[in-house]
């Protein structure tokens, strides 16, 4: 039922900034951002409960990314600021079926994927 589309990927110097769109299609419950880089598992990056507007961090990316929802427009964005070169992966936008009310950061809360997209950074 739910389709998502990320966008706003790409390439940019380490320190830099990127905001990255999850646009959805259907309805959405709570919603995440992943990331996987080569050679590495897929790691959780950020969420926003939908019952609460709680917001949820990877402590690597803390302080620096920021996850937003515009509800009319039923998008989710990912502001990055002071971008690494360990941020460096393909990014992965995630809404679960339900309001689930347990644990955000693990892939099995989220029943729906988006296409991915990469996001480099050079240092």
């Amino acid at each position: 039922q739910v389709q998502l589309v990320e966008s706003g990927g790409g390439l940019v110097q380490a320190g830099g900034s990127l905001r990255l769109s999850c646009a959805a299609s259907g309805r959405t419950y709570n919603m995440a951002w992943f990331r996987q880089a080569p050679g590495k598992e897929r790691e959780f990056v950020a969420a926003i409960r939908w019952s609460t507007g709680g917001t949820y961090y990877a402590d690597s990316v803390k302080g620096r990314f920021t996850i937003s929802r515009d509800n009319a427009k039923n998008t989710v964005y990912l502001q990055m600021n002071s971008l690494k070169p360990e941020d460096t992966a393909v990014y992965y936008c995630a809404a679960s079926r339900g309001p689930y009310s347990g644990s955000l950061s693990t892939g099995p809360s989220y029943g729906y994927w988006g296409q991915g997209t990469q996001v480099t950074v050079s240092s």
